[in-house]
């Protein structure tokens, strides 16, 4: 019994570490003027590409914020974090929400996740959903908010995040899609981009999804009222 407690208190203190150095590693301040070469989960997709034999390679284009589509930067908030400008990287309001409906469900279905959570996770982190994950994403949310401008933490994300097998980043995601630079991209193509966040893989902002056109038309329709779109 007590090898058993030796045994639990040393696998708790592990633990406790290995959240715990996330409040110092890694160096967020190189990213207010370095671009990152690759994310954790650029990494994730290709060693799970290489499991399943396939030979494919991230394709990835950056431009700064001042070279996207202000359609795009507006859509994808409105689909993906309304209040972003507001919080302090956790939105509560969802995350109270989410906890309600998956109680609900008796599953975890919903989340409610910001865009400086995701881009956490991206950069650094699996796409796990564990709790002990979740508190790593936590602290490194907590971090990128206090170090990083509300600009840089969008043109990172709009740079890094997933736009279908491979295509990383709104630039390439514009040139595959559309053929067209992202500074180009009209307010309905960018709702239509906004639209298949976060499922990439199952949808395309350019094919005959219903799914996609209606989540599409709600997003256009927003930004309509607010004077973005005419």
């Amino acid at each position: 019994m007590k090898l058993i407690i030796q045994i639990t208190g040393l696998f708790l203190l592990l633990v406790i570490f290995d959240i715990g150095r996330y409040g110092f590693f890694p160096d967020i301040g190189d990213l207010r003027e370095s671009n990152p070469d690759a994310t954790a989960f650029m990494h994730y997709r290709e060693k799970q590409w290489e499991n399943e034999g396939h030979d494919k390679k991230i394709h990835q284009h950056w431009v700064p914020l001042s070279r996207i589509s202000h359609y795009v930067q507006k859509a994808v908030l409105i689909s993906e974090d309304d209040k972003f400008w507001e919080h302090d990287g956790f939105d509560y309001g969802a995350i109270e929400l989410a906890i309600e409906k998956n109680i609900e469900r008796k599953r975890f279905a919903f989340g409610a996740s910001t865009i400086t959570q995701q881009l956490a996770k991206n950069l650094y982190l699996s796409p796990s959903k564990n709790p002990v994950r979740k508190l790593k994403e936590a602290i490194l949310t907590w971090r990128l908010e206090r170090t990083l401008s509300k600009e840089r933490i969008l043109e990172l994300y709009l740079n890094t995040v997933e736009w279908g097998d491979g295509i990383f980043g709104i630039e390439q995601a514009s040139r595959h899609y559309y053929g067209k630079s992202a500074r180009r991209l009209t307010a309905w193509e960018a709702a239509s981009l906004a639209a298949v966040l976060p499922n990439p893989l199952r949808y395309r902002p350019d094919g005959s999804s219903r799914y996609v056109r209606r989540k599409a038309e709600r997003i256009y329709r927003i930004m309509q009222r607010r004077g973005i779109a005419v």
